[in-house]
């Protein structure tokens, strides 16, 4: 037998099982004993009319010495008479406010960008207006002209456990609307993305163009916004992806939608995590607590009367687990609002009311936005909202 004739008969040898295997496949039944097959499909149904597309396009400067360069003139065009070249991005996002129009990403997919073009799931393209950018939790809002939108639903990102069963949906590599699933690997992750890190672990695959795309619950309900992986040396994806927890971008969005900017609150201290040795020394458990290592002069801190070596516990009743805890809460926090504190301070429990202090960001007010914008858990609607 001829080689070219031997591969061909390997290979019809090895689909034919496939062949059956499919035909297999279409005959199972809907049911088994009176039970449905599992499937997302319905709820995936309801919800991925929220996800959208977003495509960017933006310029760059680039160094003189490759203006002229062959290879670079391959790869990327020519550039423009000033010296910068055309550059494009693709992300995904997530409707948050049907009625309003806002979309919810990620601040790195339209960083740079002259233009923001959005593609709904059933074709529709608009271009959108920024909102407002918070860099420090690499979140974005949009707003698009669209009527007949859907909205995803909130979830409350506090409830969820290691274990859970999670979707991501996005477009991936600009293929188009994907679908991927997993579980939640681990909760409270500081991976070094941004300033402000409270990330979601999962393994559900997230690749390249999933950025500012929806993590949902197998419920429907917005939980995340995927924003990082930890990739090989080709960018692919290796089960390890970053998402920030909705609740923390529920104030994100909150003030975002009321003032275009972010005002972050502060107290007025420095704090640590708190060594095997001191702990033991006060009776606490490993990853309980966080230690007071400096006051700033005339701070809300040193008003209410917190003293360096004073060790938080908890703010506003929750659970403080290390510094990366109170500075992710605190900055959550609204300027001008009081946080409840419990503190170890000699052994003895205090607890102590601050009043929350600005960290000396500026904001303008937009009129007409003023709106109580999210509620961890609750549908816009819920809310006034309609």
């Amino acid at each position: 037998m001829l080689p070219a004739m031997r591969k061909m008969v390997l290979a019809a040898t090895l689909i034919l099982p496939l062949v059956g295997t499919n035909i297999a496949c279409a005959a199972l039944p809907a049911e088994i004993n009176g039970q449905p097959l599992p499937s997302l499909a319905s709820m995936l149904e309801k919800v991925t009319p929220a996800v959208v597309n977003i495509t960017t396009e933006g310029r760059q400067p680039i160094n003189d010495s490759l203006l002229n360069d062959p290879f670079f003139k391959r790869f990327f065009g020519e550039a423009t008479s000033n010296g910068e070249r055309q550059i494009s991005g693709t992300g995904s996002g997530v409707i948050i406010h049907a009625q309003r129009g806002h979309i919810l990403t990620n601040a790195h997919v339209i960083e740079g960008a002259d233009a923001i073009h959005v593609t709904l799931k059933d074709g529709r393209k608009y271009t959108a207006e920024v909102v407002g950018v918070d860099p420090r939790a690499d979140l974005a809002v949009l707003q698009i002209p669209a009527e007949r939108l859907t909205a995803m639903r909130f979830g409350d990102s506090d409830r969820l456990r290691v274990g859970d069963f999670v979707v991501a949906i996005g477009n991936p590599y600009s293929i188009g609307q994907t679908v991927t699933s997993g579980i939640i690997s681990a909760l409270h992750r500081n991976p070094g993305i941004s300033e402000y890190e409270n990330f979601i672990q999962t393994d559900a695959p997230i690749n390249l163009g999933n950025s500012g795309g929806p993590l949902v619950n197998l419920r429907g309900e917005l939980i995340g916004i995927n924003t990082a992986i930890l990739g090989d040396q080709a960018g692919g994806n290796l089960g390890i992806g970053f998402a920030v927890p909705i609740n923390t971008a529920a104030g994100v969005i909150t003030q975002i939608v009321e003032y275009g900017k972010v005002e972050r609150g502060q107290l007025g201290i420095e704090v640590q995590d708190i060594d095997a040795q001191t702990a033991r020394n006060f009776g606490l458990s490993p990853n309980e607590g966080a230690i007071i290592s400096q006051i700033i002069a005339a701070s809300p801190a040193e008003n209410a009367g917190i003293q360096p070596g004073d060790i938080i516990l908890q703010l506003n009743s929750k659970n403080i687990t290390g510094a990366v805890d109170v500075k992710n809460m605190v900055g959550d926090l609204r300027v001008g609002s009081e946080v409840h504190m419990t503190l170890l301070r000699a052994g003895r429990p205090r607890n102590i009311t601050v009043v929350i202090g600005s960290d000396g960001s500026n904001r303008s007010a937009s009129p007409g936005n003023e709106i109580p914008y999210i509620a961890a858990g609750q549908p816009f609607w819920e809310k006034g909202l309609r």
